[in-house]
Order: structure tokens, then sequence, then C-alpha cells
């Protein structure tokens, strides 16, 4: 069974950054599509970003050139580096892996970005 723990969500002043980090059971960060989804109160899940076995990245448009996406297959991780963060990236940031028709979702942890 894949377990997903994230971690490192928080409350931060707009303009700051977070550092989110998902620790995965077993070696299936090298070998799923790892991703980030959010929800915001009152609003549909969205896909944020995601990193493939091979390495791609990809990025949901309003976050472009403010997070980055990435893994650590040593360590089963994955992270989400965000910076220059905005009230409206306050949300509970989930860490799935995805392995064909299979997803799998951590608990979510909780980021607040106050103005």
């Amino acid at each position: 069974q894949v377990q997903l723990v994230e971690s490192g969500g928080g409350l931060v002043q707009a303009g700051g950054s977070l550092s989110l980090s998902c620790a995965a059971s077993g070696s299936i960060v090298s070998r799923y599509t790892m991703e980030w989804y959010r929800q915001a109160p009152g609003k549909q899940r969205e896909l944020v970003a995601l990193i493939t076995s091979g390495g791609s990245t990809n990025y949901r448009d309003s976050v472009k050139g403010r997070f980055t996406i990435s893994r650590d297959n040593a360590k089963n991780t994955v992270s989400l580096q965000m910076n220059s963060l905005k009230p409206e990236d306050t949300a509970v940031y989930f860490c799935t892996a995805r392995d064909g028709g299979n997803v799998y979702w951590g608990q979510g942890t909780q980021v607040t970005v106050s103005s």
C-alpha cells in the first residue's frame, strides 16, 4: 500500500516562501508521476505541479516562475518550493502518486498566505 505524508505547510505573509515535502513509502517516487494538488475553501481541487518518472515537469499557469517541484529518489521524497506567495495560494496542498489508473493521495497540509 502506497502511503504519502505531506509536511511543511504553515502561515506566511504575502511575498514569502514555503517548502512542502511529501514522503512516500517504498521506492515509488522515481517510478510514478508525482503531483501536487491544492484545494481552497469553496473551490475545486486543482493540479498545481507534476513531475514524471522521466523528470519532466509541468505547472499551472498561475504558479509558473514561482513554484518548483523536485524529487529526491534516494529519500523517496517530492518537494514543492513556493516563492512569492500570494493570498490566493491559500489552500490545503495534497501530494499524489499516479501509476496508470492508480492514484494515491496524502492527507494534505494547510498553507495560509496572509495579505
